[in-house]
C-alpha cells in the first residue's frame, strides 16, 4: 500500500485571510464551512488541497518546502504582476529570457513560493512542440459531451456525417476507443504486440466492433455518460502512467502522450461527425487541434486553420491547393 498527499498544510497567523489570498492565486475557493476567525481554512486545488492552520508562532526562517506555480492562461511575467497586485511580494528574480528560471515571491505572511513559465509559453520561447496532456483529453471530452448534450433530436440513429455508422453508434465507438486506449496503459507490463484481450463485437453488420456498449434504455443522456466515463479513464491513465511506458496500437508502439493525442483526435473528429448528423455547431479550440496535429500528424500543413487541417488530415475536409485525403493514418510512435 502507498500513501497519497491529502493536504499541503501551511502554518500562519490568520488561516482564513491567508486562504483567501491563495484562493485568488489559484482561481479556487474556500470550503463552504470556513468562516473568518476559524483556526483552519481549506482551499481546493488540483492534486492536493491547501490547508491553512492558525498557530501562535510567527515565521522566522525560510520555508524548507514551498509551492512552484505554473500559470496556464497567461505569461509568467503577467502572472507575477497579478500576484503582486493581490498582495504578494517579489523576493528574488531568477527569470531568464528563454523561459527558464523563476520568480521567487512571498505571500502576505511571508511564505515563499515560485512562479515559473507555463508549458505553452516555454514552448513558444524555445520553438519546441507543446505536448498533448491528460488535461487535453479531459477538455476534449468535456467539450464534446457539452456540445452533444445540446441536441434536441429524439432519433440518434440518423447517419453521422459521412460515416456508415449512425450517431448513436459513433458515440459508442468513441467511448470504446477511449476505453481501449486507457486499458493499454493499465497493466504493470503493457502489451507490446496486441490489444488487451477484451472481446470485440458489432451489434449489426457494418456497425463498429466494440467492447463497451451503452444501454439503449438510458437514452442519449446515458450514452453521453458512458462517453464521459471512458474519457475520465483515459485521462487518469495518461496522468499516472510513466512517460517511458510503451504499449501496442495497430499503428505501432505508442507512449502515454500518443494515446492522449489519439483520444483527443478521435473525440474531436467523431464529435464533428455526430454534430453534422444532429445539426449541431462544433468547432474545437485551435490550440488543442494544433497540439494534436503536432503529435500525430507532424507533416501536416502549418499554414491554415488548425481545425480545418485536422479535418483534412482525417479525410473529412478539403484544403485549398491540396488533394483530398482518402487514406490516412497517424504517427503514434513517440516523437
Amino acid at each position: 500500500m502507498t500513501s497519497l498527499v491529502q493536504h499541503i498544510t501551511i502554518d500562519c497567523a490568520d488561516a482564513y485571510e491567508l486562504a483567501l489570498f491563495w484562493a485568488e492565486v489559484l482561481g479556487s475557493s474556500l470550503s463552504d464551512d470556513d468562516r473568518p476567525g476559524d483556526p483552519e481554512a481549506l482551499v481546493a486545488a488540483p492534486g492536493a488541497a491547501l490547508l491553512f492552520v492558525t498557530v501562535p508562532e510567527s515565521k522566522s526562517v525560510k520555508n524548507r518546502i514551498h509551492l512552484d506555480l505554473r500559470p496556464e492562461d497567461r505569461g509568467r511575467d503577467a502572472e507575477v504582476e497579478r500576484l503582486l497586485a493581490l498582495g504578494a511580494t517579489l523576493v528574488g528574480d531568477h527569470r531568464r529570457p528563454d523561459g527558464r528560471g523563476w520568480a521567487t515571491m512571498a505571500d502576505p505572511e511571508g511564505n515563499e513560493f515560485c512562479v515559473e513559465c507555463g508549458a505553452a509559453e516555454r514552448a513558444a520561447l524555445n520553438g519546441t512542440r507543446m505536448p498533448v496532456t491528460a488535461d487535453d483529453v479531459a477538455l476534449a471530452v468535456r467539450l464534446a459531451v457539452d456540445t452533444l448534450g445540446e441536441s434536441e433530436a429524439r432519433d440518434w440513429r440518423v447517419p453521422a456525417g459521412s460515416l456508415e455508422w449512425n450517431c448513436w453508434e459513433t458515440v459508442e465507438h468513441l467511448g470504446d476507443d477511449l476505453f481501449a486506449y486507457a486499458v493499454q496503459l493499465g497493466l504493470r507490463k503493457p502489451p507490446t504486440g496486441t490489444e488487451v484481450p477484451y472481446r470485440w463485437a458489432a451489434e449489426r453488420e457494418g456497425g463498429p466492433a466494440n467492447s463497451v456498449f451503452a444501454d439503449p434504455a438510458a437514452g442519449s443522456t446515458g450514452l453521453l455518460q458512458t462517453l464521459e466515463a471512458s474519457g475520465s479513464l483515459l485521462t487518469a491513465m495518461v496522468r499516472t502512467a510513466l512517460p517511458d511506458v510503451r504499449s501496442h496500437h495497430v499503428f505501432g508502439l505508442s507512449d502515454p502522450e500518443g494515446f492522449a493525442a489519439m483520444g483527443v483526435v478521435e473525440t474531436l473528429v467523431h464529435t464533428h461527425d455526430v454534430a453534422e448528423g444532429l445539426s449541431l455547431s462544433w468547432t474545437p479550440p485551435a490550440d488543442l487541434c494544433d497540439r494534436a496535429l503536432a503529435r500525430l500528424f507532424p507533416d501536416a500543413p502549418d499554414d491554415a486553420d488548425r481545425w480545418t487541417v485536422l479535418l483534412w488530415s482525417t479525410g473529412r475536409a478539403d484544403l485549398p491547393g491540396r488533394d483530398r485525403v482518402t487514406s490516412w493514418r497517424w504517427h503514434g510512435a513517440p516523437l
